[in-house]
Order: C-alpha cells, then structure tokens, then sequence
C-alpha cells in the first residue's frame, strides 16, 4: 500500500517572534545549515503534496523570497491584519481554493496538513504515521501531540471519554483542571479539506464569539471543537516530545541545534562514520558522509559539502559547500567551495578558496592560501604561498612563499605553471604568465615574462656587501657589539670585498649548476 498523498500542506510562517529579539523573522533563523523554515519546508515536500503554501506577514518580502527560493514552487499566501493561526490558514486556504480550482475547476479536496514554521526537528516519518493514521481511520481532524513533564504556555489537548479529543484549550484560557493535563498540542494537524473551510469559516464570521480568548486571536484549534459534526477528532500520541518543539527565542534555538547535531552525528555514526568527539563536532543535515570518514575534534562541516571514504578531516577544521574524494587528509584547514582530490593532504593552518580544484595525491601545506586554482596530480605548493587564479600542473613543485600576482589593481591575470616544473623559493610570478613544463624558476626571481619549457629562469640584482658598515654607522649599539664579537672570534681579518675571513672557511660548496635555482622546496 502506497503513503497517503495529502491535497495540500499549509505552513504558517506569519509571525514576528519577539522573543527572538532580532531584526531577523523568527524563521529565518537557521540550524543544522538550513533555516526553521527551510526544515519545515523540507519535510512537507517529502510529503509530495499535491500542493504547498507559506502563510507569511511579518517582514513579507523577506519571508516570502526565501520560501520560493527554497522551493519555487511554493504558494505564498498573505495574513491581513485580523490576527491569529486560524485566520492564517483561512488565508492559506482561500490562496489553495483559487488555485485549484483556476487549474482544476473545483476547490481543494481530500487531507489537508498544517504545520507551523518553527518546528525544525519534526520528520517526514512521524508525519507520515499521522498522515496514514488520518486517512486510515477516516477522520475528519488528527491532530498530533506529546507528553512534557511542564506543560506551562502549551494548550491542553481535552478528551471525551471515548478518547477523542473534544477540544484544545490554550494556557491562558484554561481551567485548573484543564492546567494539570500534561498531553500538549503540538500545532501539526491533519484536517479534512471540506471540514477545515466549514471550519474556518465559522470562526471568520464576526458574530461567532471566536475571538473571545486572552488572546483576541481566531485560534485554528478552535476548528476542532466543531469537527465533531462531522465524525471523528483524534489524536496521535509522539513519545519524542523534542522533535514537535517550536522555537521561541535563542536559548531555544541553540537547544534544538545542539539536539538536531545529536542526531546527525548518531546517524552518521551509525552509518560507519567515525566521530571523535562529537562534542565538539558539528555537521549540517545537508552534508554527505561516506562510510569509514573520521571526523577528528573540532571539525565543522557545513553546506552542500561531501566526504569520500577513507578521508580524514581534522582536528579543527571548516569544510563549506567542499567535496573531499577519498583517502584525503585535510588538517586544520578552512576549506570553501573547493574540491579536493583523491588522496590529497591539505594543511595545516591551510586557506582553500571558492574555485579550487586539487588533483589526486596533491598536497597543500602550512600557511598556503588558493583561490579559483587548479593543481594537477602529484603537484606540490607545501608552504607559505598564495596561488590564485592559477593552473598548476602534473607533479610541479612550488617552493615556500611563492606568489601568483593575479591581479594588477583593475582585473585578475592567470598563471599557468607546466607539469613537472620547480619554483623557487621567494618567487613572485606576474600575470599572465605560463611557466613551461619542466622549468626551473630560481629562487627569489620576480618573473614577469613566460619561460619556456625545460628553461631556467634568473631575477636577482647583484649582492653587493659593504664590510664594516655595522661599526661604521652603529657604533655604541648591540648590533655593534654583536660584529665585534664575531670578528674577534674569527681571529683574522675580514676581507674587504667578501666581509669574511680572507683565509677561514667559506662555507659548504654547492653542487655545480645549481646556484641560480638554489632555494626551491622538495617534498
């Protein structure tokens, strides 16, 4: 038996929240990398609705421009003034009716889902069960509820003695009776189509008393004390009272974001992820995990970012909209909207920009930062260098400081580095410029012109050494001292052309045609 199919899921996303103190709509704040809308929106769509709507009113515009960027396909449908769930969804369901029957010739029919916009933990799993236990048992409205050991600001689910539920009845208007019962309306209801607009209607006419609350609100609960007439009110009892929890304000919002990291990583975990420590671990709903990743402390991973299996990320690392191919390595390293390839090292201390691709068993190391960069297999850029609008090729190796000057002050310029070739040390290339494969730049160079491939290319000014000059010109100070010292221990002359001792030693020789490219790194 296929699940149920519901007409349509009505999402009420209209509030201020005050309490969240924020310029910010109390659904637009965000958890687990999406918004408590964007949960909210994600589970109704599971649902596969034959329709969608967001009430919205507070900060319409912004409201509104998220739904449909989440989900283009969504009917926004716009609260008036007259205030309250129930007016709120009399409105869903007058912008549902035009629609359906503009396409269709007749209004909504069949179940019909309401949800409110706060509640991010709730799953399209639980709301399927309430969904199937509806049509199942054919009742005109289920509502679903939970248990809390402090009921205090919910409404209290009243029932007959049957076991239906006769009426929900908010905090403050509650009797003391009615305030020792500790089974709570959650806000997520099944209703029948046809109940909830004769429902609703009711509640809209100005001579029913729907308004006479504490609140002066038209309450949506209020529908369910007339559903009676129309056959049976039930209710669906969830023994996991956080996942139908709304937010209210921040204490809440961190609560519940804890909680839904919880479950990620208990899931994950579950799935052959290793989790050190998943105290300080944070992972968004939106992430993808591949069986046997570890995630060392400290690691965050966050938007649209994918692990392979066998990688290893962390300690203290920030992946964001990344994908990671297996068996890499990416230590303590802040990674964004970048791809790194199979087995490659990446850190630490580490900075990957929008835009960079590194290629199998790669390696970045400290202090090196990319942007819109690609690196070939096996290339190398180990440490204390910025590479940026950049092509790097197969097995080429870039010594420590190396700088792709890509940008000139009114656009960026591109570098292309060939396979297989060496930059020295403290190298500045200039773009645009090509490297060939398997040239040598010198270390220190400033290189301004493409070297061809298998060249060597040479920019220094030449040394000049002017001996005496510390005594000369900082006579009195350490640094004068610190010469005396020297040259005294020396117990010879200086040379006046080398500034060392004419007959001591001169220091280990290099190896003969290496001079001029001496300073490049290995690794």
């Amino acid at each position: 038996m296929t699940d149920p199919r519901p007409a349509a899921v009505i999402v009420l996303a209209a509030g201020e929240g005050t309490r969240m103190r924020s310029a910010t709509p109390k659904v637009l704040h965000a958890i687990g990398g999406r918004t408590l809308l964007g949960h909210v929106l994600a589970t109704a769509r599971a649902l596969d609705p034959e329709a969608l709507a967001v009430v919205v009113r507070h900060d319409r515009d912004r409201v509104a421009e998220h739904a449909l960027a989440l989900d283009p396909d969504v009917l926004v449908a716009d609260q008036d003034a007259i205030k309250g769930t129930g007016r709120a969804a009399w409105c869903a369901l007058e912008a549902l009716d035009s629609a359906a029957t503009a396409t269709t010739g007749a209004p909504v029919s069949g179940p019909v889902v309401v949800l409110a916009g706060d509640v991010p933990l709730l799953d399209a799993g639980t709301l399927g069960e309430l969904l199937a236990a509806h049509t199942a048992d054919g009742n005109v409205v289920t509502v679903l509820t939970t248990r809390v050991p402090d009921p205090t600001g919910y409404g209290r689910i009243v029932r007959t003695d049957d076991g239906q539920v006769e009426r929900i009845v908010e905090h403050r208007d509650a009797s003391p009776e009615e305030l020792a019962i500790d089974e709570i309306n959650t806000s997520v209801y099944a209703f029948d189509a046809d109940v909830l607009r004769a429902g609703l209607r009711t509640l809209q006419d100005p001579a029913s008393d729907a308004a006479s609350n504490a609140q002066g609100e038209v309450y949506l609960t209020d529908v369910l004390a007339l559903a009676h007439a129309h056959g049976a009110v039930r209710a669906i009892e969830t023994p996991d009272p956080i996942i139908v929890e709304g937010v209210n304000d921040r204490v809440q919002l961190a609560t519940l974001g804890a909680e839904l990291n919880r479950r990620v990583l208990e899931t994950a975990m579950r799935s052959g992820v290793t989790v050190v420590d998943p105290a300080s671990t944070w992972v968004d709903v939106t992430v993808t995990l591949e069986q046997d990743v570890t995630l060392l402390p400290g690691t965050q991973l966050l938007g649209r970012t994918s692990v392979a299996t066998g990688a290893v990320i962390g300690p203290d690392t920030t992946l964001e909209d990344a994908t990671v191919e297996a068996g890499a390595r990416v230590l303590r390293s802040h990674v964004t909207d970048a791809r790194i390839g199979e087995g490659a090292s990446v850190g630490p201390y580490t900075h990957l920009r929008t835009g960079t691709v590194l290629g199998p068993r790669s390696a970045i190391g400290a202090f090196a930062e990319t942007k819109n960069a690609e690196l070939g297999a096996g290339a190398k850029v180990p440490h204390l260098s910025y590479v940026g609008d950049a092509v790097v090729g197969d097995a080429a190796n870039i010594g420590a400081g190396v700088i792709t000057a890509n940008y000139d002050g009114v656009g960026k310029h591109r570098t292309v580095i060939g396979a297989g070739a060496f930059v020295g040390s403290d190298t500045t290339l200039v773009a645009p410029i090509e490297i060939g494969g398997g040239a040598f730049v010198a270390a220190g160079s400033t290189v301004t012109r493409d070297v061809a491939p298998g060249a060597l290319a040479v920019e220094r000014a030449q040394l000049k050494i002017i001996p005496g000059w510390v005594a000369r010109r900082l006579e009195g100070t350490k640094w004068a001292a610190a010469a005396q010292r020297a040259i005294e221990a020396l117990g010879e002359s200086v040379d006046e052309e080398s500034g060392r001792d004419a007959a001591g030693p001169s220091g280990p020789a290099r190896p003969s045609g290496t001079d001029e490219a001496h300073g490049g790194h290995t690794a």
